[in-house]
C-alpha cells in the first residue's frame, strides 16, 4: 500500500536556528514519506518524489517478496543449477558458466564494465526518481536482490546520495543498462555523488564516508538486478508527461484568451458540432473552452461588444480538434508509463512462489523498452502540434492584418507588434520569431527514434528501442512549447490592452490578473526575455490551470 503525506521541514536558517531548538520535538513536522510496494507508484507519484523532499520506505508486503525472492537465488546457488547471469557471463557470454568463487566479482565487473554513459548528467530531480523507480521495481519480489541490500539502497537515497548518471548511451534494450550502471557504481563506492553544499560532484567513496554509510557489497545476482530496466527512459517520459498535462491544460486557457482578443466566432462551440464527432478528447476541449470563453455565467465583453468573422482561421476554429487528439494521446501516453513504473523489468525475472518447481527462473524480453519508447514518441509528436497551433496564433495577434476580422467602416484590427509607437518601438516582433525558432526546432526533435534500431552486443540484441533518445528528445519539445506558449500568452495579455474597457471572461480575466503580477504591460520596448522566462515558469509550475480552479 503506498502512502503519501503532504508534510514539510521547518526553516533552519541561522538567523532563528536558536528559537527552531526551543521549540518541543512535538512541534517539528516530520519529512514527508512514500512506502513502495512495487505496485502503487504512480507517474505523479514519481514526479513529487523528484521534485519534492520524499522520503522512501518499503512496504511489509513487498519486504516479505523479496526475502523470498533472494531464498530462490540461495538455494539455486546450493544445487549448481546453471542460470543467466547468476553464473553465467552476460550477452553473448551467456554459455560461458564461471566458478561459485568468481560469482560476486562478476557483478562487480558488469556494474563497472556498463558505466560507459557520456554527456550531460541527469538533474537532481531526475536522479531522485530514477533511483526511486529502481527501488520500486526491486520492491515487487522479482529481481533476487537480498532485502539487506535494498533496504541498504533505501537508506543511501534516504541520506541524499544522487549519483552521477550521464544521460546517453543508453539504446533502451536490455534496459537502460549505461545509466543504471552508474547509478548502481556511486553505490559501490565508485564513480561520482552530487554534493549540495560544494555545489558540484564528489567521489563516491569520499561522499559516503562523510554520510558514515559503508559502499554496498554485491552478491550473485544483484548487480545484474540493479541495471535491468527501462527506468531512465520511464523516468525522463513521466517527467514530459506531467509536463506535457501542466502544459495541455495552459495552452487550452491561453488560446481561450487569444480567441477572445482576436474576437473568433464563438460558434464553433457548439455542442452540436462536436457530439456529431465524439472523440472524447475534442468534447473535452470544446466543454473547456465554453467555459472559458463564453459560457452564460461568465460571459465576455469583448465578444459581446466587437463583430466577429463568417469564419476563423484554423488556428481558432479547430482548437477543439487538434488540442482535443493531443489530450487523447498524452492519455495514452501516461497508460503506458503508468504501467511501465510497476513492471518487473528484469532478466532472468524470479518466480518465488514456484520455489521448488519449474522455471523458476526464467529469461525473457520484459527489458525492452519499446513500450515506453513509443509512450515518449507519441507524447512528442502529440504536444507539438500545441506548438504549430501556439505559433500561429501569436502571429496573427502580432500581425496587423491578421489581428481582427476584415469588417468594412469598423475597425478591429490590433497595432502592429501589439506596440505603441512601432518604429522607435519594435514591441513583440522578435518574440515571434523566438516562438518561431523553438517550433521548428520541434520539427527534428519529434523524429520518431524508437523506428530506429542498431543491432548490439554482436548481434544477440539484434533489435533496441533507442528508447533514452524518445524520452530526452521528448521533455526537450515540451520545454521548448512551455516557451511558446508563454510567448502567446504575453501577446494575448498585450492585445487585452488595446480592447479596453471591454474585458474578457472572468476566468480569462483571473488568468490576465495573475500575469500582470509578475509582467507589466509593453508600453515601450524593454528587456524581453525575463518576461518570457517567468511566465515559461506559471506554465511548468502548473499556476495558469489552477488560477482559474474557482470558475470550475
Amino acid at each position: 500500500m503506498l502512502t503519501h503525506l503532504h508534510l514539510s521541514l521547518p526553516k533552519t536558517s541561522h538567523h532563528y536556528l536558536s528559537q527552531i531548538l526551543k521549540k518541543p520535538f512535538s512541534s517539528f513536522k516530520k519529512q514527508p514519506s512514500m512506502c513502495l510496494d512495487g505496485n502503487s507508484l504512480s507517474p505523479q507519484n514519481l514526479f513529487d518524489i523528484g521534485y519534492k523532499n520524499f522520503k522512501l520506505d518499503l512496504s511489509e508486503s513487498a519486504s516479505e517478496k523479496v526475502k523470498k525472492s533472494r531464498e530462490c537465488i540461495n538455494q539455486m546457488l546450493n544445487t549448481g543449477e546453471v542460470v543467466y547471469g547468476l553464473n553465467t557471463g552476460f550477452g553473448v557470454f551467456s554459455s560461458i558458466v564461471l566458478p561459485p568463487d568468481e560469482l560476486e566479482l562478476l557483478q562487480y565487473n558488469l556494474i563497472r564494465s556498463h558505466s560507459v554513459g557520456v554527456g550531460e548528467p541527469l538533474t537532481v530531480e531526475q536522479t531522485r526518481m530514477l533511483f526511486a523507480l529502481r527501488i520500486n521495481v526491486l520492491a515487487k519480489g522479482h529481481s533476487g536482490i537480498s532485502f539487506e541490500n535494498l533496504k541498504h539502497i533505501i537508506k543511501a537515497f534516504n541520506l541524499g546520495v544522487l549519483p552521477k548518471i550521464p544521460s546517453q548511451g543508453s539504446v533502451g534494450a536490455s534496459g537502460d543498462l549505461a545509466p543504471l550502471a552508474h547509478l548502481a557504481l556511486s553505490l559501490l563506492g565508485e564513480g561520482e555523488v552530487w554534493n549540495k553544499e560544494r555545489n558540484g560532484f564528489l567521489p563516491s567513496n569520499e561522499y559516503l564516508s562523510s554520510i558514515n554509510m559503508k559502499p554496498l557489497k554485491l552478491g550473485a545476482k544483484e548487480g545484474l538486478a540493479l541495471i535491468n530496466g527501462t527506468q531512465l527512459i520511464t523516468t525522463i517520459g513521466t517527467e514530459a508527461l506531467i509536463r506535457s498535462e501542466r502544459l495541455l491544460k495552459a495552452a487550452n486557457i491561453v488560446s481561450a484568451m487569444t480567441f477572445q482578443a482576436l474576437r473568433g466566432n464563438k460558434s464553433i462551440l457548439d455542442k452540436g458540432i462536436h457530439e456529431l464527432r465524439p472523440h472524447e478528447g475534442q468534447i473535452k476541449v470544446a466543454n473547456t473552452l465554453r467555459g472559458l470563453i463564453d459560457s452564460p455565467k461568465y460571459p465576455s465583453e469583448i465578444l459581446d461588444h466587437f463583430p466577429h468573422a463568417v469564419q476563423d482561421a484554423y488556428t481558432l476554429r479547430c482548437i477543439p480538434q487538434v488540442h482535443g487528439v493531443v489530450q487523447d494521446l498524452l492519455k495514452l501516453s501516461r497508460k503506458f508509463l503508468a504501467t511501465e513504473i510497476n513492471s518487473a523489468t528484469d532478466n532472468p525475472i524470479v518466480f518465488p512462489e514456484r520455489m521448488g518447481k519449474k522455471n523458476v527462473f526464467i529469461s525473457g524480453g520484459n527489458f525492452h523498452g519499446e513500450y515506453p519508447a513509443k509512450a515518449c514518441d507519441m507524447m512528442k509528436i502529440a504536444i507539438q502540434e500545441i506548438a504549430t497551433m501556439s505559433e500561429r496564433r501569436i502571429e496573427r495577434l502580432v500581425n496587423k492584418t491578421l489581428s481582427g476580422p476584415n469588417i468594412k467602416g469598423i475597425k478591429t484590427t490590433l497595432p502592429a507588434f501589439l506596440v505603441k509607437e512601432g518604429g522607435l518601438n519594435s514591441g513583440f516582433m522578435i518574440a515571434q520569431y523566438t516562438a518561431a525558432a523553438l517550433a521548428s526546432e520541434n520539427k527534428v526533435l519529434v523524429h520518431p527514434s524508437s523506428s530506429d534500431t542498431i543491432p548490439t552486443s554482436m548481434n544477440q540484441e539484434d533489435h533496441v528501442s533507442m528508447g533514452t533518445t524518445s524520452a530526452r528528445h521528448a521533455l526537450q519539445v515540451v520545454k521548448n512549447i512551455e516557451y511558446i506558449v508563454a510567448i502567446e500568452l504575453l501577446a494575448a495579455c498585450q492585445a487585452l490592452e488595446f480592447l479596453k474597457p471591454y474585458k474578457p471572461s472572468k476566468p480569462i480575466q483571473k488568468v490576465y490578473q495573475l500575469v500582470r503580477k509578475h509582467v507589466e504591460p509593453w508600453d515601450k520596448d524593454r528587456y524581453f526575455s525575463p518576461d518570457i522566462e517567468v511566465v515559461a515558469k506559471l506554465i511548468r509550475e502548473n499556476q495558469i490551470s489552477q488560477s482559474i480552479e474557482e470558475f470550475f
